[in-house]
């Protein structure tokens, strides 16, 4: 079955994307942060290429093309941004304040449990940059000698508990007013949080953007210094 299967460019690329229609219509009938489309399509994916015992490099090569509109559908954020541009000047000074404090604190944890756990310097810098965006965080890893699988695993698993607990942590946290939800879901689960908050209200949403953009580029400064 694999070899037939591997006969056939397009199945990677099909499979991918109706394992995410998938989850996109439970989500739409289950409305619950815990139904992720990505989650699902990942729940769904992995059985089905271990059950057909389809190679894992022949997976990665046939959905290459998906993994490279990551960049540029980074681009897409600067919409909620310009949207809500007099508000998020408003609030600029607090914003990057929170996404400071976060940036630092996410940073910070990962190296002390690395340290704690003993674990070798390249799952440090494969894990360090689990908070931003995929698109750069790999590329930080890779320039650093961590392992982009890792690096990888880690931001999506990142971005999903995000999506799925974040609004319940902010009930417990009382983070209530939408600038300071923002903050959080954009600073802790980069683009797969700000997808969650943009549903929430379109300003969180907006300030999420910002926020995991620039959380983006001060990890990008401050990773060196913890190497």
């Amino acid at each position: 079955m694999a070899e037939m299967l591997l006969d056939t460019a397009l199945f990677p690329l099909a499979l991918t994307l109706g394992a995410f229609q998938i989850g996109l219509f439970i989500q739409k009938k289950g409305k619950h942060p815990a139904f992720n489309p990505i989650l699902i399509a990942i729940a769904l994916i992995i059985p089905i290429l271990l059950l057909l015992g389809y190679p894992m490099e022949s997976y990665q090569a046939g959905t290459a093309g998906l993994s490279w509109l990551l960049t540029p559908a980074t681009v897409c954020l600067a919409l909620p941004l310009y949207e809500q541009g007099k508000v998020l000047k408003k609030n600029l000074p607090a914003i990057f304040a929170g996404v400071t404090a976060g940036t630092l604190a996410s940073l910070l944890v990962v190296l002390g449990l690395c340290r704690l756990l003993q674990l070798s310097p390249v799952s440090e810098v494969s894990l360090l940059p689990k908070s931003i965006t995929t698109a750069m965080g790999i590329v930080l890893s890779q320039q650093n000698g961590g392992l982009e699988a890792l690096t990888t695993a880690a931001i999506i698993i990142t971005g999903i508990f995000g999506a799925v607990a974040g609004t319940g942590l902010c009930r417990l946290l009382r983070l209530h007013d939408p600038v300071s939800q923002g903050v959080a879901f954009g600073t802790a689960s980069h683009v797969v949080g700000t997808s969650r908050a943009t549903e929430l209200n379109p300003l969180t949403g907006a300030v999420s953007s910002l926020s995991l953009t620039v959380a983006g580029i001060l990890t990008a400064l401050i990773f060196p210094l913890f190497l």
